[in-house]
């Protein structure tokens, strides 16, 4: 399509989307969170790129670091929560079932993908190296955004203490997957051929612990020169900025490597509480930016791709009920509902932002398009649309009434 032309249709689309009448204020739930987790961003990018192509091969190469910004910003938005005082009080039992439940998860999703790809060679040449692809789907598999299942919480009037107790699983499990990339980025045959990748396991592990250290270090210094909370900003940036260049130029991943500081700099950092308000202020611009960008790498050399999305979002859904459903009774968990495993299905930007952490260690701001994520997207998009559905059946028939939450999930959990 001319690019002229693609613009022409965008600009009458515009005028005429201020002309239809509104929504009705009754409308779906999912589609509500649809919106708010940023679909229309992905669409944006999808114009912008592959449509017109006002986001090409050489752009995007050009805006590689500002994704890398925007993955270590993500990321320490993860780290912060990981306060000592919250983390010390959680139940081992409970690190314990989640990351039963995340290797379910990996394994369940990482061998359908497998058996996926083999008898579908359509789909075995998109998702190419075929391991790299593999692990990638797997570990996002894993994930669970802890903001999105706070909204799919929201939209569905469950209480404050009960959202708060699903917010810390979903981030117990987005931890586990942060842990997977980690060790997966550290094996080099994982990671395509295009990243260039000479670090071996224990050089890409210290690199890492020692840049995130690093990181956390500098914000640190910075804030005891200048103590006041008004410089506090300046120094967050700059050492997100820091991090993320880091993780760029030195090919390690930007999202563990912030991620890493953000937690080393709420335990440490009197201006903890600063730090974690400056970082969700951040998240809105970033997260556009970055959903943005992300639609316009995408690409479909295959239907196939769309045919696979649902079955591996099907089969994580199954894992995750599964494990919490004949786990929490071994575990002595009995006053976790045998349901739970479904109300953290939604995954948000986390999930994608894991995704693109493993294909910027393998190139994907080249424009030449992911087909791998875009089976990390439609999943996302399909959790995130399930979401309130299978939240509403993991609460029957006892949570939402129930006269006191479970104390494993709610009593030290963090506010959101």
């Amino acid at each position: 399509m001319s690019p002229v032309l693609a613009l022409g249709l965008l600009a009458a689309v515009g005028v005429l989307a201020t002309r239809l009448p509104r929504l009705p204020p009754r409308r779906p739930r999912s589609l509500d969170l649809l919106f708010a987790a940023g679909a229309p961003l992905v669409l944006l990018g999808v114009v912008l790129g592959p449509g017109i192509e006002l986001l090409d091969a050489a752009v995007l190469r050009f805006l590689a670091p500002v994704t890398a910004l925007a993955l270590g910003w993500l990321g320490a938005l993860l780290g912060a929560r990981f306060e000592r005082r919250y983390v010390t009080r959680i139940p081992p039992r409970l690190w314990l079932l989640s990351g039963l439940e995340a290797l379910a998860v990996l394994l369940v999703v990482g061998l359908a993908a497998w058996l996926l790809a083999r008898a579908l060679p359509a789909l075995g040449a998109a998702w190419t190296p075929r391991l790299f692809a593999v692990v990638a789907l797997g570990t996002v598999a894993v994930a669970s955004g802890p903001g999105a299942v706070a909204l799919a919480a929201r939209a569905l009037g469950v209480r404050r203490s009960v959202a708060r107790g699903f917010a810390l699983a979903a981030t117990l499990e987005t931890a586990w997957a942060v842990l997977a990339l980690t060790l997966a980025l550290t094996i080099s045959p994982l990671r395509g051929p295009a990243s260039g990748a000479t670090h071996g396991w224990f050089p890409w592990l210290t690199l890492t612990l020692g840049s995130g250290t690093l990181v956390g270090m500098l914000f640190l210094s910075l804030t005891r020169l200048r103590p006041d909370p008004e410089h506090g900003g300046v120094a967050l940036l700059g050492a997100m900025l820091f991090g993320a260049g880091i993780g760029y130029a030195v090919d390690l991943s930007p999202l563990v490597v912030c991620g890493l500081a953000a937690a080393l700099i709420v335990n440490v950092s009197p201006l903890r509480r600063r730090v974690q308000a400056l970082l969700a202020a951040g998240e809105h611009p970033i997260y556009a930016v970055f959903l943005i960008i992300t639609g316009a790498v995408l690409a479909l050399p295959t239907i196939w791709l769309l045919a696979a999305a649902p079955i591996l979002w099907a089969l994580r859904s199954a894992a995750k009920w599964a494990v919490v459903r004949y786990a929490r009774g071994p575990l002595q968990l009995g006053a976790i509902p045998p349901h739970l495993g479904l109300a953290t299905t939604a995954q948000g930007g986390l999930a994608i932002a894991l995704g693109a952490s493993f294909l910027l260690a393998d190139g994907p701001t080249s424009g030449t398009g992911s087909p791998l994520l875009t089976t990390i997207v439609v999943g996302a998009i399909l959790a995130q649309v399930a979401a309130p559905p299978l939240m509403r059946l993991a609460l029957r028939p006892a949570a939402l009434t129930a006269r006191a939450p479970s104390p494993e999930l709610t009593a030290d959990s963090p506010a959101d």
